[in-house]
């Protein structure tokens, strides 16, 4: 990298804070809590809200990860406390749905703290793309959320949710973007990496999410998020049973992976078979 390149481009961190400022919404005026219909909440429905509350709070070790992996960034690191802060709130809100109208599955301290451990290092690059895959498929997820829900209240927040990450995807992006300009060739091989990875989720046979990956050897096999939550097995049955995330809805996310990474790499990735052949290509320049 030129040296001269970070003194030149751009603080990203500072239009970020902007676009994602005016597009906040607020906790107390916003969510419109007095439309609550308990006959429309069912006992399943609301403890699906307490485990993505948890889920939720894992930004916890995930800003921190961020912060050690990404000294080398000072505007990206910057850029964490919006996304952690609206990471965070997500939780929050969830928590104080059920605070509201299901005291009984507010998670516990312990609970929360139980997602909060150690990610290993890994490259920085690989991170980025993982977790700008990781809000793709967390926008979807959460309008799918939002239409599975029949309660009016919760129905909102998944929609506020759901858009709050789209928006954070569009920023992962521009960091994307700028490493490119800076990193070239490396980054484009670590994007497509990730992306084969990301984008073959139906192969995989799991739903692929940071979440639902291993991030700490030493602690394998109770090394991801998931895993450490109160049922492990929750997210299957929430994606296969409950919202019925099906093959059109994971169409979505491979597409929203596909066209993201054609603008970046300007050139048309129209498969997974497509994205994955110009990986070999990079992978041969690069030897």
């Amino acid at each position: 990298m030129n040296k001269n390149t970070l003194r030149e481009t751009p603080l990203l961190y500072p239009e970020l804070f902007k676009s994602l400022e005016s597009a906040r919404w607020n906790m107390a005026k916003d969510v419109p809590w007095e439309i609550f219909d308990s006959s429309l909440l069912t006992e399943e429905q609301a403890l699906t809200i307490k485990f993505n509350a948890i889920t939720e709070w894992a930004a916890l070790p995930a800003t921190e990860m961020f912060m050690r992996d990404f000294r080398h960034d000072s505007d990206f690191a910057a850029f964490m406390s919006v996304w952690f802060y609206e990471e965070q709130k997500h939780a929050l809100v969830l928590m104080e749905y059920l605070r509201r109208f299901r005291p009984e599955l507010v998670p516990t301290e312990e609970e929360l703290h139980a997602v909060r451990f150690e990610f290993d290092p890994a490259p920085p690059l690989e991170t980025l793309m993982l977790h700008f895959c990781g809000e793709v498929r967390l926008t979807q997820w959460y309008r799918r959320a939002a239409e599975w829900h029949t309660e009016p209240v919760i129905k909102h927040i998944y929609a506020l949710l759901s858009r709050d990450e789209a928006r954070h995807g569009g920023a992962y992006l521009k960091f994307m973007r700028r490493a490119i300009e800076r990193d070239g060739p490396a980054a484009q091989k670590a994007f497509s990496k990730i992306g084969v990875l990301m984008a073959s989720s139906g192969r995989s046979g799991k739903p692929l999410h940071p979440t639902n990956l291993h991030v700490n050897q030493a602690l394998f096999p109770k090394d991801t998020v998931q895993s450490r939550l109160p049922d492990p097995e929750w997210l299957e049955h929430w994606l296969d049973e409950q919202i019925l995330f099906d093959r059109e809805c994971e169409n979505r996310v491979i597409g929203g992976i596909l066209r993201n990474l054609s603008s970046l790499f300007d050139r048309k990735l129209e498969n997974v078979t497509d994205l994955n052949r110009y990986r070999k290509q990079l992978a041969a320049e690069a030897a």
